[in-house]
This record gives C-alpha cells, structure tokens and sequence, in this order.
C-alpha cells in the first residue's frame, strides 16, 4: 500500500474535497498534499474504460476490452470457479488499462422479469447470487483490483429509478434484498460497496444510515468504501452522515459549501468528514496505479468462449443435438451475422474481436445457407423475410434458428414492457418449423421471454448474452465440441400472470410497493402451484445421470449447525458432461410462514462417461433460520425440515429429514399461511401489507410542489422547466451515432426525462448550481418574487466571498 497522509492531518476544506470525484472516472487529486486519484471503470463483465472524457451511460466509445458473457448468463453456469476465473481475467485487462476498482459485480435480485438491467444480474435467487458475486470479486481482489458490489439496495427496475421510493417489510428485506450482498460483503470483503439511486422505505439509498451504517458497516462488519451510483447523491450533508464516502461522479464542488456550512454550524460532525475521507485515502493507498501487461486477448478470448457454452441452458432436445457432421445446415437469423452478444448502457464493452455463428460455421466447413430473417435493429414484420428462410430451411437437412431480444427491448434506462419476443422473430420460428421438423432454435436474450412456439422446435437452447465470443460458443454447442452446461439462474413464467410482483410493478413513479414479500420466481411458483415455462434451475444435457443414496450427515442437528447433504452421481451416457446438485429446504416446522421452497445449497459437478462420484452439498446453518422482526434478528424453528435433493425447483429426485433441535418453538412473524379461502398467501391486501410493514402504507411523494428531487418530465408542465428539457436534449452527448441506436437514444430519453434537477446539476459540469437549481424550482413553482430574492441573495454571497479574498 502506498502511504499517505492521514485525513487528520489535511484541512476541512481537502477532506470535503476528497468525498467528491475528480471528474467522471477518477478520486480526486490533492497534489499539494501527495494524494494521487485512483481510477474507477464500469466493468461487470468486461472494462468499459474511458480514458480520458467520459459518459455514465455508455453512449460514446471506451478502450477495447474481452466482452465476456454478461452476469445472467455466467449465473446459468451455477460455477463458483468459472466466475472467480472471469474475476481474475477482469483484474489483469484493469491492470493493462491502468484501472484501480471495478464497478461491479451487480447483485440485485430479479424481482420482475421486465427489469430492463436484468441482464446484468445475476439471479432470482440470493443464494445463487451471493455465492457467485463473492467468487467473481475474490477472483478480481486476489489480484489487486478492488471490486463494486451494486446497487446497494433494493433496486429492482429501471422505471423512474432515480426517485421511486422501494418500500419493502423487514422480514421480505433481510432474507431476499440484502442477504446476497451480506454473503458477498461477509465472504469476499469487497473495497467498494455502491449506493443506488432508489429510495428504500422513505430514505435514500445513499443517505440511508441504517443501511450503509447500520447494516453494512455494523452488522456485517464492511470496513472498505461506500461510493454512490453516478449522481445519485440528494443531499450529501445528509450523506455523509449516514456513512456515504465518495460521491461520483465528481461535480466541481456542488454540494462543498453545504458540507462546509453544515459541520460550521454544528449540524455535521468533522469526525464525520473525517471518516468519510480517511476511507477515500485507504482506497487511494490500496490501488496500484500501475499498469501491467497487455491484455491477453487470445487467451481471454478463448475463456469468454468457454464461459459462454458453459452458461448454455439447453431447454428441450428431442435427441437432435449435438448435431452429426456432413449436414447441410440453414442457419437463419440477422443475430447469426450481426449478434446480440451484451447489454445497452453503462455495461457496454467495445470487445477486442466478435466471432459470429456464421464465420464459425462456416470456417469448420459445414455447408450452410444464410437467410436473415429479421432487421437485427428493429425486427419489423417482413413476410418476405420469413418466406426466404423457409425455403433455406426446406432445403436443408437442419435448421438452427437464432432469435431473441433486440437492443431495443431491454437495456438499462428502462424497463421491458411485456415478456414477448418481436412478432417478426415468433412467425419466423413457427414458419421455419413448420417447414423443417429437425430445427433447432438458439435465444439470445438478457432475460425471461414466451414462447409460444415451445413444441415445435426439435430443440431450445437459451444462450442468452454470450459475449464477444457467443457465436463461436453456439457453434461448439451445437456440435457437441461443448458441453451446454447451463441451469436456469431465474424461473421462466407461462405469463405475466404467473409473476407476483406484476401488479405491482413498476409501480407509481415515485413508489413501488413490494407486496409480493418474499414470493419472488420459483418461490411464488412452488408455493402457489404455478408451473412456470422453465423452472429454476432447469437444464438439460448430452449425456445422462443417475442419482442415488442421497443422504444426510445427521438426522438431528442443534439450532445453529450446519448440514451436508451427499448424493452419489454417475454419468451413465457415452459422453463427459456436467450436473448441478440443488439443495432446497422446505420447513414443515409450522413456525413461521415461508415460501414452500427455498435455495440451500448446490455443487457442480463435471463427470467422465461411466465416472461416479459422491457429491457433498454443505447446507449452512443460517439456511433453515428466518428474520424475526420483533426480535431484530436470524431465528432458526425447532422441528422437521425436508431437505430436497433436485434437479430444479420443481424436479426433486430424493428428500431427506433433519430434525432441528434448541430452536424457536413460537410463531415469530405471525404472518398467516393462506388466506381466508385456503390458498396460499403470495400478496398482501392494504390490511396484511400494513401489519408487515409494521406502520401505515406512505403516500407516494407528490409531484407538487416542485423540489431539487422533481424530474425533468415533471417540471416541463411549466414553462421553466420546459426551457430546461430543451437545453438538455441540445448537449453532448446526443449525436448522430446516439441517434442511429434505437436502444442508446431510448436510454438517453429516459435518462433526461426522469433525471431529477439535483441530478442535472451533478452532471453539468459545473453550468448548473445548486442556488441556480433552488431558483428554477421557485420559477416553476410560479414564485417569482422567491426566486428574485433567492437570486439576489446568491449575488450579495459571492460579493462577500470576493470581498473576503
């Protein structure tokens, strides 16, 4: 570590500079007192590093990097090696670029499948995600780079994130929202933690106390940095005193003379200031700002290849795959020559090389016929499109099919609004396999979609977003050079009917109730006997398994005690393969309410034909227990649990019963079980949401009067604001490239639009003040008198100021 001057030692004035970036990517510098900046990249699944100028959402250019698979597919691999190996391979490429800390992995949960960043996260499930968030980061921190675990906390859509007001029961809070990043923070100690732009029960997230010091800082023993979501910060007086470190990006001092005015006046303790910067300088220290070799771009490049086939789900196969050598393959689709390989925004890599399918087709010399099918932009219908496929696929000997989601269905900024895949895209299914039995359809897509077409095709395979080496990966699938060693990370539903959080989702624009509690994907489906179109953890392969003498290491164990679950595997097929032990638990204590269903461990394991081995699941202690609100702590019932030895969350091959002993024997939550008509209780009424909650239902904020917190969209009712929005929509970086990208342009729109005014100021460089902000606010809240004193007040500040020097 490089030794620098404790926050003691500097003044008031450098210790509030420190709290603010430098400029977008960048700590600020204090030369005069030898801090250097460390330097910060987006980077979940590949460095997006802007070396010099830079954007927050990923519209103009970066340095090239491996794009490697984006998180939804690296969970599917349900691989803690995999992902502390793409970790690792981030580091070096962070190392080449000369990055100190990248900004992710990203860990919320997917509470709705139309969150347009679902790509970007890992699962449904926070044990999953949690596992493999603590693996991705130990695999960038051994290395020498600090990791970002985001967006601290509950930030679960796209829709108005910059303002909507999560609001969320404790118990739904501490076992689906927070337990992830718990086992992430507690197991890997990231150097950084993000704050997220969301509003939790009434607090922002970055200047939420309980969260950032209570929770992170105090339960869990957090000791690195909390940073905030690029212009996330409302009010960083109050920031800094719920435990908020760095405020990025940097904005040239906007919220310097409140801090300053605040610890003056004794509302703001300097130890605070203090803490805050003495955390900036320790992650300064700990950076190498050094650069290391150059990126290894073939080795990488063959690693995000073999990631890519490993997050492979294969979904249905009717025995056509892999495919033999010597057919004659049409191979359709404009993703085929153009693919969909990684998410729009602030994620966005520009990749060191794209292999598609159809250069990797074509150079193992497989005969093919190319047909496009669709605009890979914008998916329009086009009956000659799809009549050119069906002869291709008629005259072939097997059709594979690449369909999915366009850019412009799914990014971050906003959020998807129905499950379906373009209309061009399901004819053109439906028709090629009318045409051609033996076709094979390959999804590339961040998330959940339908498929109305699911029997027709001889086999699915959801590839989702595989990186820069996706086309490649699909073509090692296809012929069995790879195993598609993908599971579901997330459930897939029949319809939006079948997603408890749907009718409360995206919610008002400044609060989403999250009503459904804890019955989130699979949860909801095994409680309340709901099949989904794929479960959780569904996937298939090309060889098969058999499972036996699935046991336990004891049948009673004490409150508090872990468990290991053993289960005997044996590839019994003719070729090597991998499977996926899942563990769930299912609580028949009575004890308390729970979903019939829960995650409790799991273990990959890769196996030669005819190899067998006993495979040892350890289900840890804190799986059986449950938050109890009224005691503000992890209970564990005393009783009979099932623990169920599965292929998916709705496949259990073996259970086995462990009796748990010295634990709690009273109900501690009291919510009930069903409802008064006997089924089971996956929504709360106003009645049972306000018990949960603990305290009436808040009123979402109203939009008038107008505030620092009021979007763009709410002030352009006035004619102030509407001068605003225009000034906006006329500065970089709208151009014509931006205007060219349906999904870039639709970002940026949403990003104006609901940009609260706090946010504008944040981002304009320092053109726009926070008493330029106050002033607008009066305007539009139609007080011009106010606004005139506001501003003649701001005028005889700066004489004085002047004076002064």
């Amino acid at each position: 570590m490089t030794e620098l001057p404790r926050a003691a030692a500097l003044t008031l004035a450098q210790r509030i500079r420190l709290l603010s970036g430098g400029d977008v990517w960048r700590t600020q510098a204090l030369p005069e007192a030898g801090v250097p900046a460390a330097v910060m990249s987006d980077g979940p699944h590949g460095l997006r590093f802007q070396a010099d100028a830079g954007d927050h959402l990923g519209v103009t250019g970066s340095e090239r990097s491996t794009c490697f698979p984006t998180a939804v597919t690296i969970a599917s691999a349900w691989d803690e090696e995999l992902a502390r190996r793409i970790g690792h391979a981030l580091a070096v490429e962070a190392r080449a670029l000369g990055v100190d800390v990248v900004l992710g992995p990203g860990l919320n949960i997917k509470r709705h499948p139309l969150c347009g960043r679902n790509f970007e996260y890992f699962s449904e499930d926070p044990l999953l995600g949690g596992r493999l968030a603590a693996a991705m980061v130990t695999g960038l921190q051994e290395h020498g780079v600090g990791a970002c675990l985001k967006h601290f906390a509950v930030n679960n859509q796209e829709s108005h994130r910059f303002v909507v007001d999560a609001v969320v029961d404790e118990r739904t809070l501490r076992e689906l929202y927070l337990s992830g990043f718990e086992h992430a923070v507690k197991a890997a100690r990231p150097w950084t933690v993000m704050a997220a732009y969301n509003t939790v029960n009434g607090h922002p997230a970055t200047q939420h106390h309980r969260l950032l010091t209570g929770i992170l800082r105090g339960e869990w023993g957090f000791d690195g940095l909390v940073v905030s979501d690029w212009a996330a910060t409302n009010d960083r007086v109050a920031a800094v005193a719920a435990g908020m470190d760095l405020e990025m990006p940097g904005s040239h001092g906007l919220f310097d003379r409140e801090v300053e005015a605040a610890v003056a006046a004794g509302h703001l303790p300097a130890d605070l200031v203090t803490a805050c910067a003495q955390r900036v300088l320790d992650l300064v220290a700990r950076s190498a700002r050094t650069r290391g070799p150059a990126i290894p771009v073939d080795e990488h490049d063959a690693l995000a290849r073999r990631a890519a086939a490993d997050g492979t789900v294969l979904l249905t196969n009717d025995g056509v795959l892999p495919l033999p050598a010597g057919r004659c393959v049409a191979l359709i689709g404009a993703f085929a020559e153009r693919p969909r390989y990684q998410g729009s925004g602030s994620s966005q890599v520009a990749p060191t090389r794209i292999s598609t399918a159809l250069d990797a087709l074509t150079g193992r010399g497989v005969t093919v016929t190319y047909a496009a099918g669709y605009d890979a932009t914008h998916a329009r219908p086009d009956p000659a499109l799809i009549a050119e496929a069906v002869a291709a696929a008629r005259a072939a000997d097997v059709a594979v099919v690449l369909v999915g989601l366009p850019p412009s269905k799914e990014s971050e900024g906003f959020d998807r609004t129905d499950l379906a895949l373009p209309a061009q895209h399901d004819d053109l299914v439906a028709a090629v396999c009318a045409a051609n039995p033996r076709t094979v359809v390959a999804l590339s897509n961040g998330a959940p979609v339908l498929m109305p077409w699911k029997d027709a095709p001889a086999a699915i395979l959801e590839c989702y977003l595989g990186g820069q080496a996706g086309g490649a990966a699909l073509v090692d699938v296809l012929y069995g050079d790879a195993e598609p060693a993908g599971r579901l990370a997330e459930s897939f539903p029949a319809s939006l009917d079948d997603v408890a959080a749907d009718p409360y989702f995206p919610g008002d624009p400044h609060q989403v109730e999250y009503r459904e509690g804890l019955y989130v994907g699979y949860r909801y489906h095994t409680t309340a006997g709901r099949p989904p179109l794929f479960p959780f953890g569904h996937g298939l392969s090309y060889t098969t398994f058999a499972w036996d003498g699935a046991g336990v290491d004891r049948a009673t164990v004490r409150a508090g005690e872990d468990v290991t679950v053993t289960v005997t595997v044996t590839n019994t097929g003719p070729r090597p393969g991998a499977d996926v032990v899942q563990v769930y638990r299912h609580d028949r204590t009575g004890v308390v309410s729970r979903p019939r269903r829960e995650l409790a461990g799991f273990a990959k394991v890769r196996l030669l034909p005819g190899e067998r081995r006993t495979v040892a699941v350890t289900v840890a202690a804190r799986a059986f227990a449950y938050w109890d609100v009224a005691a503000a702590g992890w209970r564990i019932p005393a009783g009979e649990f099932d623990l169920e030895v599965a292929h998916s969350s709705e496949d259990v091959a073996a259970v086995v019963t462990v009796t748990v002993e010295d634990g709690v024997a009273t109900i501690g939550d009291k919510t009930p079980a069903t409802d008064p008509g006997g089924a089971p209780l996956v929504a709360a009424g106003d009645e049972e949401f306000r018990r949960r909650l603990g305290h009436d239902i808040p009123r979402p904020r109203p939009v008038r009067p107008f505030t620092r917190q009021s979007t763009i969209d709410e002030v352009a009712t006035t004619r102030p604001g509407r001068l605003l929005k225009a000034i906006l929509w006329r500065m970089p970086p709208i151009d014509d490239t931006v205007r060219a990208d349906p999904a870039a342009l639709a970002m940026y729109e949403h990003g104006i639009n609901e940009l609260p005014l706090r946010g504008a100021a944040i981002f304009s460089s320092g053109r726009l003040s926070l008493g330029t902000v106050d002033l607008l606010v009066d305007l539009c809240n139609g007080a011009p008198g106010r606004a005139t004193g506001r501003a003649l007040a701001s005028l005889a500040a700066a004489v004085r100021r002047r004076v002064r020097r």
